[in-house]
């Protein structure tokens, strides 16, 4: 009788214990709760973080892009056809597509034996972008892999512009106007893009582990500021370098 009251009953460690178990877990159930609405509570909100605005500037900047890349191609080709010949987009020395044109810059990629035009890249490469604008927009969910890898590819661009423009100002010293179209909006588009790519996808990290600063920064719309200050020092350093040329 004795053993089996014993057997039948709980002791009140294990009581305790079990009562000390279930307190422990609701206490982590509500500080993961805690920390989920504080996160939330950090995102930026309003028109301009979410997926319309964001991936709708980008579309506009890629669909610019993509239609420069296509003039500079034709420009390229009717440059090949008569060379020596002056393009529409001649206007002295300085503002001068066919000098940049015929640069070594201008075909930096080669493969058995022939190069090929930047242009011809820009097309394929601002064709991605457009889709990936469309896809934005429409809220398909993309896996974070996929918009890390887009951010890196928007970088590179963007990168990729701005070694052909310090070669124009600084080497060849000349400047194309459709090349400086294409280097504004590439930055528009991975301004848009980064903004899209920390907003929308919430990347680095997710709602719980993710850079306060982050947040911080576009939720007080400091981005804008910044993109501003951006444009503006761009469009200073090329009047300073070759504004006298603008005027002539």
């Amino acid at each position: 009788m004795t053993g089996s009251a014993r057997n039948g009953s709980s002791s009140p460690s294990s009581k305790a214990s079990s009562e000390s178990s279930t307190v422990d877990e609701a206490a982590l159930d509500e500080a993961v709760s805690d920390e989920t609405f504080v996160a939330a509570d950090r995102r930026p909100t309003g028109f301009r973080h979410g997926a319309t605005w964001t991936y709708l500037i980008m579309l506009i900047a890629s669909a610019v892009a993509l239609i420069v890349s296509f003039v500079l191609s034709a420009e390229t080709l009717e440059l090949a056809r008569h060379p020596g010949q002056q393009l529409s987009c001649d206007v002295n020395s300085v503002l001068s597509c066919s000098a940049v044109a015929q640069s070594w810059q201008a075909e930096i990629i080669k493969f058995a034996g022939l190069s090929y035009p930047n242009a011809f890249f820009g097309i394929a490469a601002e064709s991605v972008f457009v889709t990936i604008a469309v896809i934005g927009l429409a809220r398909v969910k993309v896996p974070k892999w996929f918009a890390a890898c887009t951010w890196f590819g928007g970088l590179a661009a963007l990168l990729y512009s701005y070694w052909l423009t310090t070669q124009s100002l600084f080497v060849i010293r000349a400047l194309c106007p459709w090349c400086l179209a294409l280097m504004f909006s590439t930055t528009i588009q991975f301004m848009a893009l980064s903004h899209a790519t920390a907003t929308v996808q919430r990347l680095p990290g997710g709602d719980s582990d993710r850079p306060r600063a982050l947040d911080t920064y576009y939720r007080l719309n400091y981005d804008l500021m910044v993109d501003v200050v951006w444009v503006v020092a761009i469009v200073a350093i090329i009047l300073v370098k070759d504004g006298a040329a603008f005027l002539s």
